[in-house]
């Protein structure tokens, strides 16, 4: 009878033996699977990887190009600005080349031994030369100010003088003694004026005028 509970325990033993002890077949089937999924993730993220690298590479490579064109681009900005400034007048020049060529000629006149009719004729040649030069100006924009009898303005007119008229409204240009010049609405020379002023007696110094 005592040796049955050790014929037990034997068994017992065998069988926990038999259950925790995996077979080789077993633990190569359960080596398998894990190393089979990470050969598949780690495909997937190279495949994943060489994607981003390609995409990266073009949009770099745009980046490149968009900066280079705008670096090109801000070069011949430069180049067109100096450009303007230094051949800005290029038109104006030429149209008044016409006139420098005739202002030439009329100076190698011999006033002493020419005749009335040779001096009026320079005379003639000095008007279409001012004629020529008025429609270049006009081409340009240059408008003159030649404001005779007009209202002192003090923005395009600079009074030199304050002289008291009784034919001449106070506050108005007696005489212009250097005509003025625009370009477009800009004032490029203000004419140079005499200012009328009502006599002492009547109305006193005119506070408008600052000559």
């Amino acid at each position: 009878m005592p040796e049955k509970p050790e014929q037990k325990t034997h068994v017992h033993g065998a069988a926990a033996s038999t259950a925790v002890e995996p077979s080789p077949e077993n633990a190569e089937h359960e080596d398998a699977g894990p190393e089979e999924f990470d050969d598949t993730a780690v495909a997937a993220l190279m495949v994943e990887l060489e994607a981003a690298k390609a995409q990266a590479a073009e949009h770099l490579d745009k980046f490149l190009r968009s900066r280079a064109e705008l670096e090109n681009a801000r070069r011949r900005a430069e180049i067109d600005l100096t450009n303007a400034h230094k051949y800005g007048i290029e038109r104006f020049a030429g149209e008044l080349l016409a006139v420098r060529d005739s202002l030439e000629l009329a100076r190698t006149v011999d006033i002493a031994r020419e005749d009335k009719v040779a001096l009026q004729k320079m005379h003639e040649g000095l008007d279409l030369m001012l004629k020529i030069m008025d429609d270049a100006f006009r081409k340009f924009n240059l408008t003159v100010i030649d404001p005779a009898g007009a209202k002192f303005d003090p923005e395009k007119h600079h009074a030199i003088s304050v002289v008291e008229s009784l034919e001449i409204p106070a506050n108005h240009v007696v005489n212009v003694m250097q005509k003025g010049w625009m370009l477009h609405e800009r004032v490029l020379r203000p004419a140079m004026v005499v200012v009328a002023r009502a006599p002492s007696a009547a109305n006193g110094d005119n506070p408008a005028v600052n000559p």
